[in-house]
């Protein structure tokens, strides 16, 4: 029996071995979303996340007024339809009678101009689907409200109870917040998933995974330090492993407070029903600062929302002539992250952490398959297989070290660094045939990021060809003996290290140009004297 208690606990997550009793957590997930699309929601204003000035983006429509009528936007309804296809969720079809529709979900607040947001509810876009082994339950499509910016006091800016003092206004309040309705209206995008995950860090990797997906897609950014990827997490716990007590928590905005919230809220919950008391149904925030869930307001449910069919837009009937394309949507999915990790572990030879570093930005993933087609296709006469995976871990070293790196301080993606992969790869062929050193690639590369050349141009334009004239090098070796008299000795005395110093020395000397095979015997050769 004591065995069996310890297989039983094993299984269950970590951060509840300390718990009075055992829970079994359930969670699931709601992750909203922001669309890459040029326009908003449901009019002309622009959807543009870089718009610093407030309230710029604004119309009637997406500020409320009356009398104003909603269009849908085409592209935010695509976006969705292809992720909900790429993921195997289901778009309208016969049990819906291929309808889907959308629905005033009304609640008042000061950021939803409307008093009402539209939004889906029993007939959205997708139904089903999984992602890294957890169900979806639905994806569907909103629009989002402003943004409100809490301030504290400035003066120089007007108060709702301020008082004219010699034409100046004078703040007498020490806080209030501003409302900004350029985001009023931006094409939201909710998914929701079934309750399978068990603790905070399968909940971030789910999340992760959909962000990858998004940008594979290039249906979002989803850049959660801009507010475009947005979490919010429905836990409960339980000594069955049934549904407890529901609590909410809203917009975790990283990924670290997602995985930290949760495992809070699994461990206050867990504290809760140890002490025989009763968990509240109930919406929580996370605080950054002191690292627990506060409570915010009692949960609302379905009804208090009031849904009923929006009667300014008409339903979306996926069985008409003119509806959208769904088997356009499908041929347009590109191959997703986890199947690319699989191939290329299998066609490259990579490690599965080689594999992430590339697949993590569909660019670079992009520029690696074409630079290594362009140099398995220079070493076709290459017999030793070995050798060309051996060129392909160096072409893999150099992508993810000095063209990621030269990337990262233009502030672009890998694929407009100005080095187009031909030119990559012939900078490859070159190292492997040692007719330039490792050093010299690396002065080569930067100079071929800034002026687009390939490099044969430059070795021929700076005059970089490599040095294999035994006697310039012995001429350079000579004088760095004679600078470096201790070095010599002590390498004499047994201190092999010294080897490579020297070597430095010289190949400093000749910029990097020296033949690094006829250098070291030359060097060997005469520390032998």
């Amino acid at each position: 029996m004591a065995n069996a208690t310890l297989i039983f606990f094993a299984l269950l997550p970590k951060n509840l071995y300390n718990y009075g009793m055992t829970y079994i957590p359930t969670i699931g997930l709601e992750i909203h979303t922001h669309l890459k699309t040029r326009t908003k929601m449901f009019c002309g204003c622009d959807n543009d996340f870089n718009e610093k000035h407030p309230n710029i983006n604004v119309c009637p429509i997406c500020l409320g007024h009356p009398g104003t009528l909603p269009v849908i936007n085409k592209k935010a309804v695509e976006s969705v339809l292809k992720l909900g296809l790429a993921l195997g969720g289901n778009p309208p079809s016969a049990p819906s009678k291929g309808i889907s529709k959308f629905d005033r979900k009304n609640y008042f607040y000061p950021d939803l101009p409307k008093g009402y947001q539209i939004s889906q509810y029993d007939q959205p876009l997708i139904s089903g689907g999984q992602l890294n082994g957890i169900r979806l339950t639905r994806i569907h499509l909103e629009e989002d409200a402003a943004r409100l910016a809490h301030q504290t006091k400035n003066p120089r800016l007007p108060s709702p109870d301020g008082e004219v003092i010699g034409g100046q206004e004078k703040l007498k309040t020490k806080s209030y917040s501003l409302v900004d309705f350029n985001r009023a209206g931006v094409p939201l995008m909710e998914l929701v998933t079934e309750p399978d995950i068990k603790d905070g860090k399968k909940a971030v990797e789910f999340a992760k995974e959909l962000q990858l997906v998004l940008r594979y897609l290039e249906i979002s950014d989803a850049d959660m330090e801009k507010g475009q990827m947005r979490i919010e997490a429905n836990i409960s716990v339980s000594k069955d492993g049934k549904l407890g007590t529901k609590v909410e928590i809203k917009n975790l905005n990283s990924f670290r407070a997602a995985g930290e919230a949760i495992d809070y809220e699994i461990k206050r919950q867990s504290e809760v029903l140890d002490r025989g008391e009763q968990v509240e149904h109930e919406t929580r925030g996370w605080d950054e600062n002191k690292k627990n869930t506060v409570s915010q307001r009692s949960k609302e449910k379905a009804h208090d929302y009031r849904y009923f069919p929006e009667p300014d837009l008409p339903p979306l009937d996926f069985n008409e002539s003119n509806a959208i394309d769904l088997r356009k949507l499908r041929i347009e999915i590109p191959e997703l992250p986890a199947n690319k990790r699989k191939r290329f572990i299998e066609e490259y030879r990579l490690s599965s952490e080689q594999v992430e570093v590339l697949v993590s930005e569909s660019s670079t993933a992009q520029y690696f398959e074409e630079s290594v087609s362009e140099l398995l296709e220079e070493l076709q006469s290459e017999k030793s297989e070995k050798k060309k995976i051996e060129a392909m871990m160096l072409l893999f070293n150099y992508l993810t070290s000095d063209i990621r790196g030269l990337a990262n301080e233009k502030g672009v993606s890998v694929k407009d660094i100005n080095i187009t992969p031909e030119n990559f790869a012939d900078l490859i062929v070159l190292i492997i045939k040692g007719e330039i050193t490792s050093r010299l690639a690396k002065d080569i590369l930067k100079e071929m990021s800034l002026t687009g050349l390939d490099p044969w141009q430059i070795i021929q334009d700076k005059g970089l060809g490599q040095i294999s004239d035994e006697k310039i090098i012995k001429e350079i070796i000579k004088e760095i003996v004679s600078e470096n008299q201790k070095a010599v000795e002590d390498y004499k005395k047994g201190k092999e290290n010294v080897l490579q110093f020297l070597f430095g020395q010289v190949m400093g000397k000749l910029k990097g140009q020296a033949n690094p095979d006829v250098l070291r015997n030359l060097l060997q050769e005469e520390l032998r004297k």
